[in-house]
């Protein structure tokens, strides 16, 4: 044979790879873990990055395992896909997904035994929602639980070894799983019908979904359960309120009498006391409240985020609930997997990670760019 894609092996070439691994949705991969870590109120560190390099494996070994398992409807739906067009051969895909699923795996194994036990489930997901449940009512609900799970496998695995003491420190993380569950949920119904065309149902649903998840963004989080790294600050507040146990008490200097006095309270009017110019052991009520705003910041930073991710999807979606057809709905599709960058972005800003929301957003304009020579759909 000369010429044509015969000529390029079964591995086929670089650009044929990109296009089957869906490169340019690869953006919306790493937020997963960064905003799991911020929601176990847990910096980046080790774990996180064996969480990233997790979950960037299993992608893709979805990405490949998708492609095989659709091979034939691709055949005749989209015959220019890469192993239909026989630029990469159906075998070279299933090893690629299979070694994929081993790396991730292997890495979630590093970052401990609750990140491997995670990342076990997030693959069972995977592999299920290509080999059977795609194409069924479960397929989109399977398809949330695998995009929840990988904000919990970043959750688990930077907070390292779990004593079950610790473990309602993970509980935080549940509600932005569930918030990106539902985006993924969304997104997932209006892309059974990209290839075909459909209803108006589907994006209009979509639309609604998302307008509740920036409206649930918005809303005040749940305080810390003080493991995280604002707990280190407590405990001088506390003293400088006079909290005080019988192992904070001890005896004054120069007291004879050898009565003892709330070392918290002695802090309070050594330190507070002269701070504030009196002898109290308060602030002033004209001295402006760091925490407070704290709190403004992050408010206005989260309504600020919200309105960037409903901007990504709302136009989208619109068009394609006037005109479903397939042009637009794979339009709407693309533009709701790029739209967990800045959902991932006001999640981690939520739990007080704003350096690592500003670091997400971007992540936009490479993905919006790349998404314009390879299909994330």
């Amino acid at each position: 044979m000369t010429g044509g894609a015969g000529e390029r092996g079964p591995f086929g070439k670089c650009g044929d790879w990109a296009e089957l691994l869906r490169v340019s949705a690869l953006f919306t991969v790493p937020g997963d873990a960064l905003a799991g870590a911020a929601a176990a109120r847990r910096g980046p560190n080790r774990g996180t990055a064996l969480a990233v390099c997790a979950s960037l494996c299993l992608y893709e070994a979805g990405m490949a395992l998708n492609d095989w398992a659709d091979r034939d409807i691709d055949a005749v739906e989209r015959p220019g896909r890469p192993l239909p067009s026989g630029r990469i051969a159906p075998a070279a895909a299933l090893t690629a997904a299979t070694g994929l699923t081993a790396a991730g795996l292997l890495c979630a194994a590093a970052a401990g035994r609750q990140a491997l036990a995670t990342a076990t489930a997030l693959a069972g997901t995977v592999w299920a929602y290509d080999l059977g449940l795609k194409n069924t009512p479960a397929g989109p609900p399977t398809m949330a639980a695998a995009r929840a799970l990988d904000l919990l496998l970043g959750a688990t695995a930077s907070a390292g070894h779990i004593r079950p003491a610790l473990r309602p420190a993970l509980r935080p993380a549940l509600r932005p799983a569930a918030l990106l569950g539902a985006h993924t949920l969304a997104v997932t119904t209006v892309s059974r019908r990209e290839a075909t065309g459909g209803s108006s149902t589907a994006p209009l649903g979509a639309l609604a979904v998302g307008t509740a998840i920036a409206w649930a963004t918005t809303r005040r989080p749940a305080p810390a359960s003080g493991r995280g790294p604002e707990a280190g600050h407590r405990a001088p507040l506390a003293a400088a309120n006079g909290a005080t146990t019988p192992s904070h008490r001890g005896t004054s200097a120069g007291d004879p009498a050898g009565r003892t006095r709330p070392v918290g309270r002695i802090a309070a009017v050594a330190g507070v006391g002269l701070v504030g110019g009196r002898a109290g052991g308060t602030l002033p009520r004209s001295v402006p409240s760091r925490g407070a705003a704290v709190g403004r910041f992050a408010a206005v930073a989260g309504v600020a985020l919200a309105g960037g991710y409903v901007a990504t999807v709302a136009r989208p979606l619109a068009h394609a609930a006037l005109n479903p057809s397939p042009y637009l709905l794979q339009r709407a599709v693309g533009s709701g997997i790029r739209a967990m960058i800045p959902l991932q972005a006001v999640l981690a800003s939520r739990a007080g990670a704003h350096r690592t929301a500003a670091g997400l957003l971007a992540l936009m304009p490479v993905a919006r760019r790349l998404s314009r020579k390879v299909s994330a759909t």
